[in-house]
This record gives structure tokens, sequence and C-alpha cells, in this order.
């Protein structure tokens, strides 16, 4: 037996404040993302931005529904039509907040897995690293330099 030792490594702003300028701005982006999403069962709301390579800021935010699977998570949402209507664009960073009615986020929300999953297939399809920015309400930021720092063992075309 061998083992495998795998490390991520997070860079932690500690506020909106100690960000570059584009990455506030796109932070505010997602911001006003989250203030739209349609949760009414969860109660908890997510917004992302997307930063592309052509300057197009793209936003997207959770879409819930009755039927639990139908529903869409912020950030598959922004992707998607970030992909749809620029398919040659290279995703360069994403920004991502969530917050629940019930009590108040202050640490940094991840993207899920099935949004991990997603952004990997961009970020394989363009041979591009996409920055990844994720907070809750308030407080903290973290920063990976790219969704395989999140996701080191990525299940991709490869395998099929």
């Amino acid at each position: 037996m061998k083992e495998i030792k795998i490390e991520s490594t997070l860079y932690l702003y500690d506020s909106l404040d100690e960000l570059p300028s584009d990455v506030a701005m796109l932070m505010e982006k997602a911001i006003e993302a989250r203030k739209q999403a349609y949760a009414p069962y969860s109660e908890f709301y997510v917004g992302a931005a997307l930063l592309l390579d052509n300057n197009k800021i793209i936003t997207g935010n959770n879409q819930e529904n009755a039927s639990y699977p139908a529903g869409l998570c912020a950030e598959r949402t922004a992707i998607f039509y970030a992909s749809s209507q620029y398919p040659n664009a290279t995703i360069l960073k994403m920004a991502i907040t969530a917050g629940s009615k019930n009590n108040q986020t202050t640490t940094p929300v991840p993207p899920c897995g099935s949004c991990r999953q997603a952004i990997a297939e961009y970020e394989i399809k363009q041979h591009t690293p996409i920055e990844i920015y994720f907070m809750g309400e308030t407080g903290k930021i973290a920063k990976s330099g790219s969704l395989a720092n999140l996701l080191p063992l990525v299940f991709d075309k490869t395998m099929l």
C-alpha cells in the first residue's frame, strides 16, 4: 500500500475591501444576483458572477422548483448561460456569495459538488484555470486558483 496525499490551497481575504478592484466589482455583481435568487423552499440564496476574457460579466442565481431536482444552482445558471451566449469565450474568474434567510452566513460557501463538476468541465474545455472567489453574506472571502484545486480527483472525459 502507498499513501497519496492531496492538498488544496485557499487564500483568505478579510473583507471585500481587501480584494483586487476587479474581483470586488465581480463580487458586488454576485451579491446583486443573490438578492434576485428564487429560493422559496430552502430560503438559501446564492449569486454568482463570471468574468469572461471578452470583458463580459455574466451573473446567475439559484432557481428552485417544487420538484427539487428541477432547480439549478447559481454557478451552473451563470456558466451555462455564458457558454450558450459566448461559446468561444474563456471564463477567467468566478465570484460566489450565499446567504440564508434563517441565519447570517459569515463563512465562505464554496460551490456544491454538482457545480464543481460543471465548472471542471469548462476549466478542462478551455485549458485554463478559473479563479474562484467565494463568501457568505459577509465576512471573509476565500480564493481558489482553480477548480482543480477544489476538486483534485476530477471525473472527466478521459475516464469514459
